[in-house]
Parts: structure tokens; C-alpha cells; sequence
């Protein structure tokens, strides 16, 4: 018995440096990762940009098994790039992400909601720009029609869920995008781009309060540099 106790003791080293070694690699790299989520999150709402540096530190802690959370922590990050501006950047983020979970079987429904969401804000808001733009219909109602059919099956399966409210908020973002599609460029011209971003969902962060003040018909730039971010069609976030 005592022999069996020292041998036992005697390993104790060695099963701690093979944790350490091995599973508990992963744990800190998990650990690591969620710190720089919550940087990300508490960015979000003043400082999209920096936002989306601390995603991407976040996706390059996670390990590589963890596939499933690095596809939120990706979706985020795109939520984040709306929200900055950088619309090019998420919209090929939002593409990829979709077209992935669309061929995972075991994805999560809620995320390939969030994320065909996400994309749909995304083809509202090239919409909007390349309308502003002056460019041709062919160049700007393919992101439309996207936004369009991807609104409507979100409301209709919203409705089949029984989920009232998210049915109502992809019902508001169906008529938003129908609405800019039949609206004249001087029309459009006059109006703000929607200011509420996703990050503070009431209108209150650095963005949206830069955005309410500027005058009524000022133009953007006409790039997606000039685009708002987030969800800005129904004045709820999503």
C-alpha cells in the first residue's frame, strides 16, 4: 500500500506536465479566446473597428477543433465590420459563412439564422450605396433581390416558430428593401442612411450620433466606406 502511494506521488509531476502539454493547452487557449470575445463585445458599440481587430485575435486563440465557436466568433466579427463600414469585407465573410453552414448538417439553426440575417443586412446596405452611387440596376439589384428572399424566409420561418417579434423585424426589413428598390435616386438622394448600428441597438454609440447629425441630403462617399453598419432597417436591431 505505502509503495503503491509513493509510486502514485512520484507521477503526479508527470500527469501534470502531460496536461499541460496536452489538453491543457486548449483550455488556455479557450480561456484566451473568450477574454478577447468579451474586449470585442465591449468595444462593439463606440469602436466597431477596433471590435473587429479583437475578433480576430479571438478566432487566432481558438484551437483548431473548435470549429463550431469559431464560426459565431467569424460571424460576429462580420456583425462588427457592418457596423465599421467595411461592407466588401463582410459581405465576402457573410458568403463564405453562409455557404459553410449551409453544408454542415449539425449547425445550429439559430446561427444560420443569424448569419443569412446578417448577410441580408449586408446586400441592404451595398444596395443602398451602389444606388447612391448612380450605378446601373443590373449592378445593384442582384444584392436586393438577396436581401429580399433571404427577409422573407427568415419571416416566414419566424412565423412558422411562432416567434412573433423576429417574424415582425424580418417583415419590416422585407418592405425596407422593397421600398429602396422602388425609390427614385433624387428621392433616395435626400434621405439618411439608417443610423442604427447593431452594437448599441438604440441609437446612442459614437456612430449613430455622428450619423444623426449630418444634414438631411449630404451624400456619402462613394465607397462602403460611407455605408452605416449593423441592422438598419427596422429601427430594432436583429
Amino acid at each position: 500500500m505505502r509503495v503503491g502511494v509513493i509510486l502514485l506521488w512520484l507521477l503526479l509531476p508527470a500527469v501534470a506536465v502531460a496536461w499541460h502539454l496536452g489538453p491543457g493547452v486548449d483550455g488556455r487557449a479557450r480561456d484566451r479566446a473568450a477574454v478577447a470575445v468579451r474586449d470585442a463585445e465591449r468595444l462593439r458599440a463606440d469602436d466597431p473597428a477596433a471590435a473587429v481587430d479583437a475578433f480576430d485575435e479571438a478566432l487566432s486563440r481558438l484551437p483548431a477543433a473548435d470549429g463550431a465557436r469559431a464560426m459565431r466568433v467569424r460571424l460576429e466579427r462580420a456583425k462588427a465590420r457592418i457596423d465599421a463600414a467595411q461592407l466588401a469585407e463582410a459581405s465576402r465573410e457573410l458568403d463564405a459563412l453562409v455557404d459553410e453552414l449551409a453544408a454542415t448538417p449539425d449547425a445550429d439553426p439559430a446561427l444560420v439564422a443569424d448569419a443569412q440575417d446578417a448577410l441580408a443586412t449586408s446586400d441592404f446596405f451595398v444596395t443602398w450605396l451602389k444606388r447612391l452611387e448612380g450605378l446601373p440596376r443590373d449592378e445593384w439589384e442582384p444584392h436586393a433581390e438577396s436581401a429580399r428572399q433571404t427577409w422573407r424566409l427568415l419571416a416566414e420561418e419566424a412565423e412558422r416558430r411562432g416567434d412573433a417579434t423576429a417574424a415582425a423585424r424580418h417583415g419590416a426589413n422585407l418592405e425596407a428593401v422593397i421600398r429602396l428598390t422602388r425609390l427614385d435616386p433624387e428621392q433616395l438622394q435626400g434621405l439618411p442612411i439608417p443610423p442604427q448600428c447593431r452594437g448599441c441597438k438604440g441609437g446612442q454609440c459614437r456612430n449613430c450620433k455622428s450619423k444623426s447629425k449630418a444634414k438631411k441630403g449630404s451624400r456619402p462617399p462613394s465607397d462602403s466606406r460611407g455605408a452605416g453598419g449593423g441592422a438598419p432597417v427596422d429601427e430594432s436591431g436583429s
